[in-house]
C-alpha cells in the first residue's frame, strides 16, 4: 500500500522551520512506524534551489511535477510572503492540489498563500501572532483566531508560527494514527509538551521573560513554585517590599496585564500540563495549582478555554505510552 502524499510548499526567504519542522515529524512516524509512514515533498513554482531566510540553501521540486491527488497539503510561511501569495502559478497549483486533498494546512504566514488562492472564505484560522491583524484586515471574510497555536476547521488547519509547526504536524499525525504514535514522535523530537491548538501562542512564562526589573523577574520565578500560596496583589506587593498600588502600576507597565490575570494564566498552564502528563485526580490538581477547588478551577476553565478540566483530560492526554511499541 502507498504511504499518503505531504507536499510542502515553500519559496525563496521562507523561515526554514516551517518547512523542517513538519518535515521532521512527519519523517520520524516514518522512521519509527514503517507501516504508518509518509511519502514527503518539498516544492515551489520552478523547483531548484531555494534560499531560506537564514541563509540555508536547499533543492525543492516544481510544484507542476506534482499530481493530484494528494494526502496533506502543507503551505510555509516566511518573509516573501506578499509576493508568495501574488504569485499567481503558485496560487494555481495550491488551488489544483487542495482540491482534491484529504487535508490543507499551512504554517505561520503560509495562511495567506491560502486566502489568496480562496481557501479560507468563513472559516476559522490563525497564524504568526504578529500578522494575526493584517490576514483580517486583508481578507475579511475569513475568521482569525489571533490566541491560537492552531486551528481547524473542517479539513483545512492552519497554525501559528515556527517552532507552532511541529504542534500541527504532531497533532495532524495523532488525528491520522491516535496519540500514541504522536507522544513517541515528540519524545525522539525532545518536545517538552505537545501543545494542544487551543492553548495561547504566548505562555505566561514567555511573558514573564519580558519583565525589565530584578526584582519583578525573581517575583515571576518564585512564583512558578508557590502556586499554591496566597498569590494576592497584598501579598506580592509585600514579597517585592512594594504598596500595593506601586506594585500593580510596576507590573502592569512591565507586562502588560494585572497580577491578578498573570496569576491565573500560570494557574491555568499548570493544570493543563497535569492534566495532560499525571494521573493526578482534579482536586489535587486544582490544589497544587491553587484554585483550591475542583469547582473554581472548573469556573476558570470554562471561562478561559470554554471546556472542562475533565474535557481537556480526555482530549489532550496521551494513553499509556506502554503500548506504542506494539500499536504497528
Amino acid at each position: 500500500m502507498s504511504r499518503p502524499r505531504v507536499v510542502i510548499v515553500t519559496f525563496d526567504e521562507a523561515q526554514i522551520l516551517d518547512v523542517t519542522g513538519p518535515l521532521e515529524v512527519f519523517a520520524s512516524v516514518t522512521r519509527f512506524f514503517p507501516s504508518a509512514g509518509y511519502r514527503t515533498d518539498v516544492v515551489t513554482t520552478t523547483g531548484g534551489p531555494v534560499l531560506a531566510s537564514c541563509g540555508l540553501q536547499f533543492t525543492a521540486t516544481s510544484i507542476a511535477e506534482v499530481d493530484a491527488p494528494i494526502d496533506t497539503l502543507v503551505v510555509a510561511g516566511g518573509a516573501e510572503m506578499k509576493a508568495a501569495a501574488a504569485d499567481d502559478e503558485l496560487l494555481e497549483h495550491v488551488r489544483r492540489l487542495a482540491a482534491d486533498a484529504r487535508r490543507v494546512t499551512s504554517v505561520c504566514s503560509g495562511a495567506f498563500v491560502l486566502a489568496a488562492a480562496g481557501l479560507l472564505h468563513g472559516r476559522r484560522v490563525t497564524t504568526h501572532w504578529a500578522e494575526c491583524g493584517r490576514l483580517q484586515e486583508i481578507y475579511a471574510d475569513v475568521i482569525v483566531e489571533p490566541d491560537s497555536i492552531y486551528v481547524q476547521d473542517g479539513n483545512v488547519w492552519t497554525s501559528a508560527g515556527v517552532t507552532a509547526g511541529i504542534d500541527l504536524a504532531l497533532a495532524l499525525v495523532a488525528d491520522d494514527h491516535g496519540q500514541q504514535v504522536a507522544a513517541r514522535v515528540a519524545r525522539h523530537l525532545v518536545v517538552y509538551l505537545q501543545r494542544s491548538g487551543g492553548q495561547a501562542q504566548f505562555s505566561a512564562l514567555l511573558t514573564a521573560q519580558g519583565a525589565d526589573t530584578q526584582p519583578v523577574r525573581d517575583l515571576l520565578s518564585w512564583l512558578r513554585d508557590h502556586l499554591e500560596d496566597d498569590l494576592s496583589v497584598p501579598a506580592l506587593a509585600r514579597q517585592i517590599n512594594l504598596s500595593e498600588r506601586h506594585f500593580s502600576r510596576v507590573f502592569k507597565a512591565e507586562l502588560g496585564i494585572t497580577a491578578a490575570d498573570h496569576v491565573e494564566t500560570m494557574r491555568l498552564e499548570s493544570a493543563c500540563r497535569l492534566l495532560e502528563t499525571t494521573g493526578s485526580s482534579i482536586e489535587q490538581i486544582a490544589r497544587t495549582c491553587g484554585f483550591g477547588t475542583p469547582e473554581t478551577m472548573n469556573r476558570t476553565f470554562r471561562r478561559r478555554l470554554n471546556t472542562t478540566p475533565g474535557e481537556h483530560r480526555e482530549h489532550f492526554r496521551p494513553p499509556d505510552a506502554s503500548t506504542l511499541e506494539t500499536r504497528f
